[in-house]
């Protein structure tokens, strides 16, 4: 098998709901990271790319004709690159990572363009065909934004609760305190906005033309704990225990994301020096509900396949979709919390569902380069109990 490298990546700084990239469309997002992608890559033919594959979770709005396919004709690419669309909801572009790298390891590519993009704010709002012709009585629209919509009705519905009450399920599962969540968030945006002011961010961003963000919009460097614990529960009152609240969850974002994948053969090609090796990935699954839980066995795989353990791993980007299940993950892990999102995370810089993967594995390979550390882990879980894993090899440690 040949080797999967990542060689750069870049991402857009992450827009709030209905905030400084609401009035962008999602696929000038996706073609404004891949092409900046290209410019990046001094020595890149265009022509030479094998194949564009992004994420994306909702496809239902501006980005449903295959966005990837979209954004590449967009971006002014070769008409002769194809492109294609994954949907592993959160996981989205991490998969899109994935599915490139095993290109490349089965020889059928040197060069790949992966990312994704999502945008929340822009998703649009659904009305279900009927079954019966003509009905007499209203219709409602279901928002496509985030979550379950449309659901069939033979789904157990232990498996389709908010993923917010999914959370509340698993923070008492694991007794996550409601005070270890608001420090989680606390921390993520010290964090970020740590990063950001020492400019750690600064060479893995490109700004949106039209518009005047220059930093992820989300970010509340005055945030406290003690603000934090003032806020209220949202899908359990107090009373019923509730400790999600809008602080320890991520928001919703747009935003978007990408990576330069390839062979070793690719250092030739882009005129670029690899940052890390792909030395393991994996996928996996558990109960619906438990979602927030699945990173664990994904990361346990991928690093059983990439032939180390734990105890080798320096740094890990775990995407934040909740405090509760970010803590829930770290403890089952039994690792030192200091290496986990060194850089802040997505309570903090967002969550455009189809971009995070991407953005942590672009952040996690600048880490490792930045550091000289050897081994990192990126992790995301996915809606419907999934999580996936990437294992990354910093072969300059």
């Amino acid at each position: 098998m040949t080797e999967a490298y990542i060689y750069d990546a870049v991402r857009t700084p992450f827009g709030r709901f209905g905030g400084a990239l609401a009035g962008v469309r999602p696929d000038d997002l996706a073609a404004l990271v891949i092409g900046e992608q290209v410019r990046r890559a001094p020595g890149l033919d265009p022509a030479v790319i094998d194949e564009v594959v992004l994420g994306n979770a909702n496809g239902a709005g501006e980005e449903n004709r295959n966005v990837a396919r979209m954004a590449t004709l967009l971006a002014g690419l070769p008409m002769g690159i194809p492109g294609t669309t994954v949907n592993r909801l959160c996981g989205s572009s991490l998969d899109a990572a994935i599915i490139a790298s095993r290109q490349i390891g089965a020889g059928e590519a040197d060069v790949v363009l992966v990312g994704g993009v999502e945008s929340m704010s822009r998703a649009p709002w659904v009305l279900p065909k009927t079954e019966k012709p003509y009905p007499a009585g209203d219709l409602a629209l279901a928002s496509t934004t985030l979550g379950w919509r449309l659901v069939n009705k033979n789904m157990n519905p232990e498996w389709t609760v908010s993923l917010g009450e999914a959370t509340e399920q698993l923070a008492a599962r694991h007794g996550i305190t409601r005070e270890r969540m608001d420090e989680f968030a606390y921390t993520s945006h010290q964090r970020t906005q740590q990063a950001w002011d020492e400019g750690f961010y600064d060479d893995l961003t490109v700004a949106v033309p039209g518009t005047e963000l220059t930093r992820d919009e989300s970010v509340r460097a005055s945030s406290t704990v003690e603000k934090l614990a003032g806020l209220r529960t949202v899908f359990r009152t107090s009373e019923q225990g509730g400790t999600v609240t809008a602080g320890n969850a991520s928001p919703l974002n747009d935003g978007a994301s990408a990576a330069l994948l390839g062979s070793e053969k690719a250092a030739e090609l882009t005129g670029l020096a690899p940052l890390a090796r792909i030395a393991g990935r994996a996928a996996a699954a558990n109960e619906p509900q438990y979602f927030g839980f699945a990173p664990v066995e994904a990361a346990n795989l991928a690093l059983a396949r990439a032939g180390i353990s734990w105890g080798d791993v320096a740094a890990v980007e775990l995407n934040e979709a909740f405090a509760a299940q970010s803590l829930a993950c770290v403890d089952a892990w039994g690792i030192d919390p200091g290496i986990v999102n060194r850089h802040g995370g997505a309570i903090a810089i967002g969550h455009p569902l189809g971009a995070s993967g991407t953005r942590i594995l672009g952040t996690l390979a600048r880490s490792l380069q930045a550091t000289g550390a050897r081994w990192g882990v990126a992790a995301i879980c996915i809606g419907v109990g999934q999580g996936l894993a990437v294992v990354l090899e910093n072969e300059n440690a």
